[in-house]
């Protein structure tokens, strides 16, 4: 006689089966996982070459000094760093070639003045991976499979800098400390190159963005990294009357001259690569840094794993160059100085960092008319609008703006 089977029965039996085997399919999943990285463990580590051109002391060298410890803490065993630093521009090959007789799998160089060396390294070495920081030249023919390049879009950061500066001004102009025809910045450049222009352009368009009324006088320190000469410069900006410094340029020099400075009115100081707080803290607003972690942990990972860099890193991706903003977290703005920011710098910080992350938001657009420093028949309109690092990471915009942007001679 058959037993009958009750309606209850048949359906706890269905879920236990299907707990089952969505346990089986966990299991098998976490044994494939535990294998690959058995895998990866039981593999001999990849070595990891860095070229610096300055050191811990330095800087832009320490922004990527601090992604290649996060590499470390990140791949631990599965990687062993090799380290060259103080390496000037044109002198990298020796180095490089250091590395490669060492047996690195992939290098890191991180001063765009390298570029065309290791390119013409990479084409003899086509089983190593070669990633050149801020270089411009990865889709250039001969394009070499194995050399990359890569750049965080700081503009994005320069802008929100602008924007804190701009709404410091603001209160200054409201506290009737300045009047808005006073609205004056100034800008400590290393170089006439289109990475520093594209940079103080948008950081002036931040500042206007508050301030229509701001100007900015910029002088060239034809240097990355001299403190004197930096501080010098700083300082006669500050004679000119400009109310906030900025700097494309590597040491605190522009910062310890507005602490420093004994003007009536207080000069504020925006910085670049690290927090100027503990040098200026009663000037210091913010500062604003590219953050290289994440473009060198996916290269190491795409090079662990046999993969293609460009298909690893996130960001956007041209060839074998890819660049990223805030989106990504390849562009931070550090430490606001709460005690000397305008009210609401906070949220309006927010709020500007979310246009780029969720809007195609383009900075560079208004009524203005730029002119190539080195070509005056080259100009832009920007009513129409620029979109940087639409097709490369590295900065394109080199066009400087009529009436607004003074560039004194050297």
């Amino acid at each position: 006689m058959k037993q009958k089977i009750s309606k209850e029965y048949c359906v706890r039996e269905k879920y236990v089966i299907t707990i089952v085997s969505a346990a089986l399919v966990i299991a098998i999943f976490a044994i494939c996982h535990l294998f690959v990285l058995d895998k990866r463990a039981d593999e001999k580590a990849i070595k990891v070459g860095f070229v610096y051109i300055g050191d811990e002391s330095n800087p832009y060298t320490y922004n990527f000094i601090r992604s290649q410890k996060a590499l470390e803490s990140k791949l631990g065993e599965n990687v062993e760093i090799l380290v060259k630093e103080n390496v000037a521009e044109g002198t990298e090959e020796t180095p490089i070639r250091e590395l490669l007789k060492e047996g690195c799998s992939i290098i890191f160089s991180t001063s765009y003045g390298y570029g065309e060396t290791v390119k013409k390294i990479a084409a003899e070495y086509p089983d190593v991976q070669f990633c050149q920081a801020t270089g411009a030249n990865a889709n250039e023919e001969p394009v070499q499979k194995n050399y990359h390049t890569f750049m965080g879009h700081i503009y994005q950061g320069r802008y929100v800098s602008g924007v804190v500066a701009g709404m410091k001004i603001q209160e200054m102009i409201q506290e009737g400390v300045i009047s808005k025809e006073e609205a004056q910045v100034g800008y400590v450049a290393a170089f006439p190159y289109a990475e520093v222009i594209s940079g103080y352009t948008a950081f002036i368009l931040g500042v206007r963005s508050v301030v229509p009324s701001a100007k900015m006088i910029v002088k060239y320190t034809n240097t990355w990294s001299d403190y004197r000469i930096e501080k010098i410069v700083a300082e006669e900006l500050i004679e000119k009357k400009c109310v906030v410094i900025s700097q494309h340029s590597d040491t605190i020099g522009p910062a310890v001259a507005c602490e420093e400075s004994k003007t009536e009115t207080k000069v504020y100081h925006v910085g670049y690569n690290q927090s100027m707080l503990e040098v200026a803290p009663t000037t210091s607003l913010v500062s604003t840094r590219i953050n290289w972690t994440p473009y060198i942990v996916s290269a190491v990972n795409a090079v662990l794993d046999g993969d293609t860099i460009e298909d690893r890193v996130q960001g956007t991706v041209n060839g074998n160059d890819v660049g990223a903003g805030f989106a990504e977290n390849w562009v931070q703005v550090l430490e606001l100085n709460v005690t000397a920011v305008a009210e609401g710098t906070e949220e309006k910080v927010e709020q500007v960092k979310k246009q780029f992350k969720d809007d195609n938001f383009v900075v560079f657009k208004g009524d203005y008319m730029g002119v190539d420093p080195f070509d005056e028949t080259d100009t832009y309109n920007l009513n129409q609008g620029y979109k940087e690092n639409e097709k490369m990471s590295a900065p394109t915009f080199h066009y400087v703006l009529n009436n607004i942007i003074e560039v004194l001679p050297e």
